[in-house]
């Protein structure tokens, strides 16, 4: 019986050894990766473009640019936007006759993108001086290629890959440095409607449109030379009675004469 039991607290000392070395092995073979960013000092280029709308169907645009040429701008997206007198205008809000002004900012960046990776396992085989075969967390065996001049820590000193022996735990860094340029453009497009037209000089003849004038009445015939139906011929037939009457009167008056101067 405690033969028995003994065998038991051997067996389990083994296993825990067993679990420590693995621990072991994991904590020294590992692959680690560190990335920086080292960012220069930017530049910016500014372009302006201007050019008068000719047309603007649906979301094609067509743009007549001040050197002359002809711009053809099809699938204008409906985000876009003209900022026009303090409103923010879309494609459907253009008008033939608007002047259009694009300005364009790019901005460079220059960066530099550091990456470290850092290698931690054992030797399983050395193919020098071009590569070395490590043993991974997993077990698996990975193999590297030694940059010319690489070095690497076995028990903090540093070794070449010449010194390395099957069986020994090494470190490795590697240093990429990547220049890479950051592009950025920002495009602000603002516009305007041309002025009204000058007013005619003054001595210029102005044209008002105006209604056609209404003929006016013809004039009523001139109605025929005749009296009243209230008017009378009696006064004119008076007035002759009465030429008459002292006509008469003259005659006798004159034969009285006559008569006296005879006798």
């Amino acid at each position: 019986m405690n033969a028995r039991i003994g065998w038991m607290r051997t067996a389990m000392i083994l296993a825990v050894g067993a679990i420590g070395l693995a621990f072991t092995v994991k904590s020294v073979a590992q692959v680690q990766t560190s990335t920086q960013e080292q960012v220069g000092q930017a530049t910016k280029q500014v372009t302006v473009e201007k050019g008068t709308v000719v047309a603007v169907s649906g979301n094609h645009l067509i743009v007549k640019m001040d050197d002359g040429s002809i711009r053809d701008i099809p699938n204008v997206p409906e985000s876009a936007r003209v900022t026009a007198d303090g409103q923010q205008l879309g494609i459907h809000d253009l008008k033939p006759g608007m002047h259009l002004t694009k300005t364009v900012t790019t901005t460079s960046t220059p960066k530099v993108i550091v990456t470290t990776q850092t290698v931690t396992g054992k030797v399983w085989h050395v193919n020098a001086p071009s590569t070395v075969i490590l043993t991974m967390e997993n077990g698996e065996n990975q193999s590297f290629k030694v940059p010319q001049g690489q070095t690497f820590m076995v028990n903090g000193q540093k070794t070449d890959v010449f010194s390395l022996r099957k069986g020994m735990t090494v470190s490795a860094t590697k240093v990429v440095e990547e220049p890479v340029t950051q592009v950025e453009h920002e495009a602000k497009v603002t516009g305007h409607m041309p002025p009204p037209p000058d007013p005619p000089a003054p001595d210029q003849p102005i044209l008002i449109a105006s209604a056609a004038p209404t003929p006016a009445p013809a004039p009523a015939a001139a109605a025929p030379a005749e009296l009243p139906k209230t008017g009378s011929d009696l006064p004119l037939l008076g007035l002759l009675g009465l030429m008459l009457v002292a006509g008469s009167s003259l005659v006798r008056v004159f034969r009285a004469a006559r008569e006296n101067r005879c006798f």
